[in-house]
C-alpha cells in the first residue's frame, strides 16, 4: 500500500563530478547501511545488491575524495567489517543537509507543480 508521500513530487539531488563520477542518494543510503551494520556485504544485502556492487560503489567514493569515506577492517573474531571514516560521516551529514536545503528552497515551486500536475497514473 502506498502512502500519500509516495505520490508526491520530490527533488532528487545528484552531484556530477568530472570524469563521470556521481554522488547521490543511492551511495548515501549505502553509507547509512554501512554505519548501521558495520559491513559492506550486509549493507549491500539491505539494498538488494551484491557485495561486489556495494564494494565497487565504496571504492568509487574512496577514489573521489582526498581521504577515504569508508575503511574496512580485515579478520578478527567477526571476520572484519567496515566503518565510515570521520570524513565519511561528515560527507553523509552534509549531503543530507544539502537535500534538506534543496527541499526547503524549492518548496513553493514544488507546491505549485503539485497543484498543477495531472492526477492520471
Amino acid at each position: 500500500m502506498k502512502s500519500a508521500a509516495d505520490n508526491m513530487i520530490v527533488p532528487i539531488l545528484r552531484i556530477s563530478f568530472p570524469r563521470e563520477d556521481r554522488l547521490g542518494r543511492g551511495k548515501m543510503e549505502l553509507l547509512e547501511h554501512i554505519r548501521e551494520t558495520g559491513s559492506i556485504s550486509a549493507a549491500g544485502r539491505a539494498m538488494d545488491m551484491s557485495y561486489r556492487r556495494a564494494w565497487l560503489l565504496v571504492s568509487d567514493m574512496n577514489r573521489m575524495f582526498k581521504v577515504p569515506v569508508v575503511e574496512s577492517q580485515r579478520g578478527g573474531q567477526k571476520g572484519g567489517g567496515a566503518a565510515l571514516t570521520p570524513f565519511g560521516e561528515t560527507l553523509l551529514a552534509r549531503f543530507r543537509q544539502m537535500e534538506q536545503t534543496l527541499q526547503e528552497t524549492l518548496a513553493d515551486d514544488l507546491a505549485w507543480l503539485e497543484a498543477n500536475r495531472s492526477q492520471r497514473s
